[in-house]
């Protein structure tokens, strides 16, 4: 029989070591030590082991645990350690050998019991340490959702953004200790939440109801939907550089001139694991993008100050580029030194700047597309039509 791994890595409900599996309880008295949150090692029984309490930040922890590698030891997180949990962080330090998991109930199916909900039609989210703004994406009527939070003040930062959002008529349900002795469960209505003190571990489950306004899925949203001084890639001619830009699962862009990051912002919500690394000359700019990635849930969009191509020495190389400003030959020349197979896309509205992309085709191939949009305005007691001035996209791949 092979030797036991030297990291055990069990999930803890709030039931304590009723809830445990043999298993776990063998690893237990087997570990020398046993880290965690001192929540969960409060919830244990007497061990021989050595107690030690995770440190924050929880980076801490995980130089900590590395320095005891080889000796017999259990590290305690919450239900299933791989969902929004401790866990993948800790295997991907060490290599599959040297850990096993044991995990336990994850918090999400312990509040879909209590609901009587399917997990496969709910959104779950661990929001333990990110913005409840992620949630903006998804908030439609009738849509469901179960919310880990960080702690019981973060129920009424939630029922806030619902009710901001124009949700206030959604069902809230607040389950705190779930499968433990100090559960207990509050159901209301966002705009109507008790003033109740809610303690951590909590969880909230959402239907959503009222005449909030929804964030379309389909690329192109409606320019209402970000904050611009004018500088901004319109709606229209988004919807086609998106569908130029072709978002893949985990693909990294750059955005170079960022304007109010509607393309960068765009691309992540196609997809939660897609990055975007927006840069950005004017420091103005840059807060107002990002002010807009923050309230539209995409806060994971990265900044960089500066102007290409000298800002984007050092960058990590990225999969896709998007040029809406600062287009010059030097910065052609730079992205053309770009690992082969990156793709480009660059628009421009300006005489000097069609001619760069003219000169950039003929060298590097790819296609030019002329784009002409015109609307139908109020002219005098008629309409007319209102040109937009033309903007002519080059895509290419290197």
């Amino acid at each position: 029989m092979s030797e036991a791994p030297w990291l055990t890595i069990i999930g803890l409900g709030e039931d304590g070591p009723d809830g445990l599996s043999p298993a776990s309880r063998a690893a237990l008295e087997r570990a020398e030590i046993v880290m965690g949150p001192p929540r969960h090692l409060s919830l244990l029984p007497d061990l021989a082991a050595e107690r030690i309490d995770w440190p924050v930040p929880f980076a801490d922890g995980v130089q900590q645990l590395m320095a005891l590698r080889g000796r017999p030891v259990c590290v305690l997180a919450s239900g299933d350690p791989f969902w929004f949990g401790a866990g993948s962080v800790l295997a991907g330090r060490l290599s599959p050998g040297e850990w096993r998991a044991l995990p336990g109930l994850s918090s999400f199916a312990l509040a879909a019991s209590r609901l009587g909900w399917a997990l496969d039609r709910t959104g779950c989210y661990g929001l333990h340490a990110a913005p409840l703004s992620r949630l903006r994406p998804s908030l439609a009527p009738e849509a469901r959702m179960i919310v880990l939070l960080r702690d019981g003040a973060a129920v009424a930062e939630l029922a806030d953004l619902i009710c901001d959002a124009g949700f206030g008529a959604s069902r809230m349900v607040v389950m705190e200790a779930l499968g433990g002795p100090r559960e207990r469960i509050t159901e209301a209505v966002a705009h109507a939440l008790p003033a109740t003190g809610f303690a951590h571990p909590v969880c909230a489950a959402l239907e959503i109801a009222g005449d909030g306004a929804v964030l379309p899925l389909a690329s192109g949203r409606p320019d209402s939907w970000f904050d611009s001084d004018g500088t901004m890639t319109k709606q229209p001619v988004r919807a086609l550089t998106l569908s130029a830009l072709a978002p893949r699962p985990g693909e990294h862009l750059w955005d170079i001139g960022g304007g109010s990051g509607s393309i960068a912002i765009e691309w992540l919500l196609s997809h939660a694991s897609l990055r975007a690394t927006c840069i950005e000359p004017r420091p103005d700019r840059l807060a107002r993008i990002r002010a807009n990635a923050d309230r539209l849930g995409a806060d994971r969009l990265q900044l960089v100050e500066g102007a290409a191509p000298a800002a984007l020495e050092g960058l990590e190389a990225p999969d896709v580029v998007f040029v809406g400003g600062g287009l010059s030959q030097a910065l052609l020349e730079r992205l053309a030194t770009l690992p082969a197979g990156t793709r480009i896309v660059a628009n421009a509205v300006t005489l000097e700047s069609e001619a760069l992309l003219t000169q950039a085709q003929a060298t590097l191939g790819g296609e030019l597309m002329r784009i002409e949009i015109a609307r139908a305005t109020p002219l005098g007691p008629r309409r007319g039509w209102s040109a937009a001035y033309p903007v002519v996209t080059w895509s290419t791949v290197l």
